[in-house]
């Protein structure tokens, strides 16, 4: 293993650890504030940044980035995601601390497969790492492509069917995923510093989305949801894309089973016990009856105004026939 990768896989720890402590610092500001809306996109960005615990969570994310990004131009895409996949299990483990809920079963079973699957990938790392190609720009932008209209139709689809928070999250992790892919291209340098452009506007509609997701479920869920997509994609894209190699024999197929435990302990980190349904199911009542009630509260106004008009209207109606009525009698 090169000096280069192990300073890769460090700067990868490191972000995703920084990641997934934001993620949480985000939920807990996005959930008490007003409701949040990708419809009203300078309206939500404005209560985000004047929440000064989610700008905080915000920076904390944005320096897991620029460790993320730094870790990618030392070594391959897809072993730099399988070490942020693997950040789920560091979620779990301080979401449950947080809130002091124990982890149930099947989120403790999901927290062991991630970390068997960071010792598979270590192992793995014996047969080197290589980085593949720069991938063709067609073969790129067509997955960028593809990605963007499945993002676009998710949230849609969650809101028809009461499924907000899982909507969002898995929206959310296909942008990030777009954002991620276009920083791998980007730190090419070149005229693929163009890439820049899907790279903000993957990380802006991946971010908005999960904070519109945050309202509606657990940070554990929604993050875990869009953590599974945003390191499942671009290790996929690794291979068909840019051509990364898998070793031969014993250590390729400890690879692979270390790609897919990361994966599979994301799945079971993402989907809660049925007893915690009913907990998740209480941030999206809860914003419900926060859009009711300010709905509420805007016809009220607005009756009340149209009240205080009538008033001000037959006070001014009765004002003008004294008025009459006096200049009669003087007459």
């Amino acid at each position: 293993m090169s000096i280069s990768t192990i300073v890769a896989i460090v700067l990868a720890l490191a972000s995703t650890t920084l990641t997934n402590v934001a993620y949480l610092r985000e939920h807990d500001a996005a959930a008490a504030l007003p409701v949040l809306s990708m419809r009203r996109p300078l309206q939500s960005a404005r209560l985000l940044l004047h929440d000064r615990s989610w700008v905080l969570g915000f920076a904390m994310e944005s320096a897991g980035f620029l460790l993320y990004a730094a870790a990618l131009a030392l070594a391959s895409l897809a072993l730099v995601q399988s070490i942020l996949a693997g950040g789920i299990g560091l979620l779990a483990y301080v979401s449950a601390r947080i809130t002091g809920r124990r982890l149930s079963g099947r989120e403790r079973t999901g927290v062991l497969v991630s970390l068997l699957g960071l010792v598979a990938l270590a192992v793995s790392l014996i047969g080197g790492s290589g980085k593949g190609d720069a991938g063709s720009t067609g073969a790129i932008l067509l997955w960028l492509g593809v990605t963007a209209g499945a993002a676009l139709l998710l949230p849609a689809a969650g809101r028809g069917r009461g499924a907000a928070a899982v909507a969002n999250g898995l929206a959310g992790g296909l942008f990030f995923s777009i954002g991620d892919i276009s920083t791998k291209v980007a730190t090419q340098g070149g005229a693929r510093v163009a890439f820049a452009i899907p790279l903000i506007l993957g990380y802006s509609a991946g971010t908005g989305l999960l904070q519109v997701g945050y309202q509606a479920g657990g940070a554990l869920m929604v993050a875990g949801l869009a953590t599974l997509l945003t390191n499942a994609l671009p290790i996929a894209a690794a291979t068909i894309v840019f051509h990364e190699p898998v070793p031969d024999g014993a250590l390729g197929a400890v690879r692979v089973l270390a790609f897919v435990a990361v994966t599979v302990g994301a799945v079971l980190l993402a989907r809660p016990d049925r007893a915690d349904a009913d907990e998740l199911r209480a941030p999206a009542a809860h914003d419900a009856d926060r859009e009711n009630d300010r709905q509420r509260l805007h016809h009220l106004d607005r009756a009340s105004e149209e009240r205080a008009d009538e008033q001000e209207k037959s006070a001014h109606l009765g004002g003008s026939v004294l008025n009459r009525e006096a200049h009669t009698r003087g007459a």
